[in-house]
């Protein structure tokens, strides 16, 4: 079945509250809502988000890709995915449009035929568990975040740090007194020095709290400050930024910097992230998955992604949570932590 039209349509959200990492504040999310259609009328739809401190991407870039994806698809078989994922890989400087379009491609593909996108990446889980993340704030709005997402039954707790050295401990060791009983991830997102990132993981750790992903705590092209604190730190180290495409992973992996590896579809595209997985699979390191801004339409995708591979140790697919949607749209049901399809 031929695709008969691709479109792109700008979606726009505010989050609850504002949302501080090391690399800024952000206080509202602009996607963009792909929607493909074949001949006989079945649509598929995927969605585009992005923060321009980490790809570069903006809406406006996004949105001028709209004609060149139409010349690469429209009139093309929806069953040749895999030569329209090929022609795709063009995309370089919009990785989330094409995770979009390859979401869309698929899920059209999936509907013609009968199943649901988690059967078609493997059908390995229908269910999977997430996090729920801790913005950078002041150590009161912390604990009371944190204790009220351990009383809505989360026991993988996300905390960002990297903006302040001795608050940020803090903040974590405190966290873990109201949790007691939760793991936690803990994301810097470049924000340390080799250096730092090794005594703040040292501290963390003479104080008991069980962190099960460090997150990219140096800058994403400072590989052999990544590989040093990956030798002299007691907590498993993942790269998030420094790693966009197979290749990146490939060296990553290649150079022994990282023992786990965060896959977000906004950054890879769905080709890319599966060859990722097939790597790390292949040289024992582990992953987690992640997202961007999107809404529930795009975290839908991670989902079924997460779930049909079966691939990820942990699942940081929250960001639906944080932002002020009207109408719900994954093909999901979410009971606190638990994600079922």
């Amino acid at each position: 079945m031929k695709i008969k039209s691709v479109k792109f349509e700008k979606t726009y959200y505010r989050y609850f509250e504002p949302f501080t990492i090391s690399l800024g504040t952000h206080e509202d999310q602009e996607n963009i809502e792909v929607r493909l259609e074949l001949e006989d009328g079945t649509v598929g739809l995927g969605e585009a988000s992005t923060l321009f401190v980490i790809s570069g991407e903006t809406v406006e870039i996004m949105m001028q890709a709209e004609k060149t994806v139409q010349e690469m698809i429209v009139g093309e078989d929806v069953e040749s995915y895999g030569k329209l994922f090929s022609r795709l890989q063009q995309l370089r400087a919009t990785p989330a449009i094409k995770a979009a379009v390859e979401f869309a491609i698929i899920d059209a593909f999936c509907k013609r035929i009968g199943i649901r996108p988690y059967e078609f990446f493997g059908g390995a889980k229908d269910h999977i568990e997430t996090d729920l993340t801790v913005g950078i704030m002041d150590l009161e709005k912390t604990l009371k975040k944190v204790k009220k997402i351990y009383e809505d039954g989360f026991r993988i707790i996300k905390i960002k740090v990297g903006k302040n050295f001795k608050e940020d401990v803090e903040r974590v060791v405190e966290s873990k007194k109201i949790a007691p009983e939760a793991v936690f991830i803990v994301d810097a997102n470049q924000g340390f020095t080799p250096k730092e990132a090794i005594e703040f993981a040292n501290t963390l750790h003479s104080e008991r709290v069980e962190v099960v992903v460090y997150e990219q705590p140096v800058n994403r092209y400072n590989i052999e400050g990544l590989k040093l604190v990956r030798f002299n730190c007691p907590y498993p180290v993942a790269a998030d930024e420094s790693i966009f495409t197979k290749y990146d992973a490939l060296r990553l992996i290649k150079e022994e910097a990282v023992d786990f590896i965060n896959i977000k579809l906004m950054k890879s595209g769905v080709s890319d992230a599966l060859a990722i997985v097939h790597l790390a699979q292949s040289a024992g390191v582990q992953l987690m998955i992640g997202c961007m801004g999107e809404s529930s339409l795009g975290i839908n995708q991670s989902i079924h992604f997460a779930a049909g591979t079966g691939a990820f140790a942990y699942h940081d697919l929250d960001a639906h949570l944080s932002l002020d949607e009207k109408t719900f749209r994954g093909d999901f049901r979410q009971e606190g932590p638990h994600i079922y399809l």
